[in-house]
């Protein structure tokens, strides 16, 4: 049978299909949606991070005008809590008691924004002046709010029930054996730091609107997510206590996810409850305030980490004692993201013995959760930072140190001490192609440069690895339509990505049909009965694979349908710009009268899924060079360069604005995003005007390109790569300010975010020692 070479397929460089709505304003997002008789809710929260309240009365809010429903903890008590199932066995192979998130607060608070009534009204401000009108008396306790005094004795409890603030503890490797490697070693490098809690910021703000069709006994939720069948399950069952058909799940343009859209928030059961009671679709749209105090905020660790080295600088142990803040609450999957985080401690280098603690703790702030790279980010920073320490404290280039000390190609696969198992890895030459891209032989004349006029200047590498796409599957079904176009039911959630167009490459090329005849639907739990949402870098690996099998699946019974309605036979068939036709002749039938001839709807479909049974290891390395105002502190990105591996290439441009995303959000911890509560719980940088994002002027040009090395792991070689260049960024671009800083004022360290105050106070400390 002829090949025919599709136009769409693996590895072109597709623009996206997505783009024309948004950028003309035709995106159709949650808080765009109004129907007729729409009301409005807003939630009264705790000014206060600790204490308890009483609410004395409610009937001046109930009587406000354009008011019509006004709920508190005692009106919802048959609602049960938001509960995390993600807690991990201790090393004594128990779980931790965990401490659920109130719908709404019943007597007590723990964190400013905590939720203690909920009103509904004919627009979102009569709400809101109804709920000051709520007649209710907090008494403020002292609050616990850093982690890093948590677990000291004089802290406050957020649980006093509990007797202390540590919410569980976690252990890997072998402690014996690490200490037995410290021991003989020839050198140990420690270091100590922090890294920083973010608010995650997505361009669009939360909302959501709930109905209640009465007709059909059913509760009808619409919002963004990341994924409406885990958002189904926790609502139906765990809150509202029904059958999950009983809550249909709707998600339309998401305006952005990195994780803290995956979770089920309490103003969605909130919206149900409200519209259940006044037979009304009710709407909660929530401000850029309430994102900064409620939305799941994400890292904020305290890590102390050693390494054990021989004579020539090879790692024998490494060792690590981290405090991982969870926040008030145990959030969806908050105990599991420092878990899983430690599972990489050992990163892209052969280490034969490890001692990771992990201690969470409870604070009077925010739930901490899953944010872009979700455990990833921070263990790479952790293992980044401490090697290019190591290599300073034995006088050896930071690619020396590395050099002498990744896996080896012939190592493959390789069991790390935590159990992961890499498939493959070339990790030296990414390194080196890196290196040679970025100009680091020539580096020294660029510092002499900015020498002469009063500068300082750094270079700095991140040699990462990540664990993503992990075991299971998402399955694909795709339906052969009248008119000749196709659709995509597949179960994981756009947030921006791009996978109308990803996706629909995987279809096209095994139709061999124009990319704008592929319709994607993803987001309708009435539309697709199970899915796994989208999260650590699945989608494309699981996803695209699987769609590419239903493509596969697809055209075969296309080819057998035309091969009857043609009379020829099914091999002689091929597939051409959307119809079927006899090779080598001009005898053809079109998709859309193929779909007329389908004796059964059987036959217009089809399924694809595959089924992964370990994680994709992408992997990379960073290079970041600065330069720096030693007068002020200023510093700036001069240059940055990206050699990742992700296995396979599905789209260059969709693959390079993923990976420059990530890059940006990974700078922007590095450089000057930061959440700071004060000691008594309140939230400081609660706006844009305290919480510095990065701006576009804040960068260069981002060098990017790929070295690949296929996964063995997955079906079509691809590893994923939404997450990467978050977990590449922070520690590349640290270790560049830390060099330029070693170099001319001999100081090793400078936690995150290396603002320019920071850099300066750094500068002005080492001048007076």
């Amino acid at each position: 049978m002829t090949v025919v070479t599709p136009k769409f397929g693996m590895g072109a460089s597709v623009l996206r299909l997505e783009d024309q709505a948004f950028i003309t304003g035709q995106g159709r997002y949650t808080d765009d949606i109004a129907p007729a008789g729409l009301l409005h809710g807003y939630v009264l929260r705790s000014p206060v991070a600790k204490g308890s309240f009483t609410i004395s009365s409610v009937e001046q809010a109930k009587a406000a005008p354009g008011v019509h429903l006004v709920l508190t903890g005692e009106d919802i008590a048959h609602l049960g809590a938001l509960r995390s199932g993600a807690m991990q066995r201790q090393p004594d192979r128990s779980f931790a008691p965990t401490r659920d998130i109130p719908i709404l607060c019943r007597d007590r608070v723990n964190y400013v924004g905590d939720a203690v009534a909920f009103v509904v009204a004919d627009s979102r401000a009569l709400a809101q002046d109804a709920a000051e009108l709520i007649e209710i008396d907090f008494e403020s306790d002292e609050a616990a709010s850093g982690t890093a005094a948590a677990l000291e004795a004089e802290t406050p409890l957020v649980w006093p029930e509990l007797g202390t603030n540590r919410a569980f503890t976690y252990h890997f490797g072998d402690r014996a054996k690490a200490e037995a490697a410290f021991a003989r070693a020839a050198s140990v490098t420690h270091i100590e730091f922090v890294n920083n809690r973010l608010v995650c910021n997505y361009m669009e703000a939360r909302s959501a609107i709930g109905e209640w069709k009465a007709d059909e006994d059913r509760f009808v939720l619409t919002t963004g997510s990341q994924g409406v069948h885990s958002m189904q399950g926790i609502i139906a069952e765990q809150v509202l206590k029904i059958a999950p058909e009983k809550l249909r799940v709707i998600t339309p343009d998401v305006g952005g996810g990195f994780g803290p859209k995956t979770f089920v928030y309490r103003e969605y059961p909130l919206v149900l409850e409200a519209a259940r009671r006044l037979g009304r679709t009710v709407k909660w749209a929530g401000d850029r305030t309430e994102h900064f105090l409620t939305d799941a905020q994400g890292r904020d660790n305290v890590v102390t980490a050693e390494m054990a080295m021989d004579g020539d600088g090879r790692f024998l142990a490494l060792r690590v004692d981290l405090v991982a803040n969870i926040g008030a609450y145990v959030s969806q999957y908050g105990p599991f993201i420092p878990y899983v985080g430690a599972t990489m401690s050992t990163g892209v280098y052969d280490i034969q013995a490890l001692d990771v603690s992990i201690a969470g703790v409870y604070t009077n702030t925010c739930p901490v959760d899953a944010y872009r790279g979700a455990g990833r980010p921070e263990a790479a920073f952790l293992l980044e930072k401490l090697v290019d320490a190591c290599a300073r404290d034995l006088g050896i280039g930071p690619d020396e140190i590395r050099r002498r000390n990744f896996i080896r190609p012939e190592q493959f696969p390789y069991r790390t001490q935590t159990g992961r198992l890499y498939d493959v890895g070339e990790f030296e030459g990414h390194m080196r192609l890196a290196m040679e891209r970025a100009g680091w032989e020539s580096f020294d004349k660029r510092l002499a440069a900015s020498k002469a006029v009063g500068k300082i200047r750094g270079i700095g590498m991140a040699t990462y690895i990540e664990a993503c796409a992990f075991a299971g599957s998402e399955p694909a079904h795709l339906e052969l339509n009248g008119d000749g176009t196709v659709t995509l039911l597949i179960g994981t959630q756009t947030n921006g990505q791009g996978h109308a167009t990803a996706y629909a490459q995987f279809v096209a090329e095994k139709l061999n049909i124009d990319i704008s005849k592929v319709n994607i639907h993803q987001g309708d739990t009435d539309r697709l009965a199970t899915g796994g949402g989208t999260g650590g870098s699945r989608s494309i690996p699981l996803g695209g694979v699987s769609a590419a099998r239903a493509g596969e699946d697809l055209a075969e019974k296309i080819r057998r349908i035309a091969a009857d309605e043609l009379e020829a036979s099914a091999a002689d068939i091929e597939l051409v710009d959307g119809s079927a036709r006899i090779v080598g002749t001009d005898s053809a039938i079109s998709f859309a009268d193929v779909a007329k001839a389908a004796k059964q709807p059987e036959d217009l479909t089809g399924f694809g899924e595959f089924v992964q049974d370990e994680a994709t290891y992408p992997n990379g390395t960073h290079i970041c060079e600065v330069e720096i105002d030693p007068d002020t502190g200023q510093t700036e990105i001069v240059g940055y360069t990206i050699v990742d591996d992700f296995g396979a290439t599905v789209n260059p441009i969709l693959l390079a604005g993923q990976v420059h995303g990530g890059v940006v959000q990974g700078l922007g911890q590095a450089l000057s995003e930061d959440t700071v509560y004060s000691e008594d719980g309140q939230l400081l940088t609660a706006s844009f005007m305290d919480y510095a994002m990065p701006r576009a002027d804040n960068f260069p040009f981002f060098h990017f390109e790929t070295r690949n090395v296929p996964s063995t792991t997955n079906a079509m070689g691809i590893k994923g790569a939404g997450e990467a260049g978050t977990i590449g960024a922070a520690p590349a671009a640290i270790n560049a300010v830390t060099d330029a800083l070693h170099r001319a004022y001999g100081i090793g360290h400078i936690d995150m975010p290396a603002t320019p105050h920071r850099i300066w106070s750094a500068i002005q400390g080492a001048a007076e020692k």
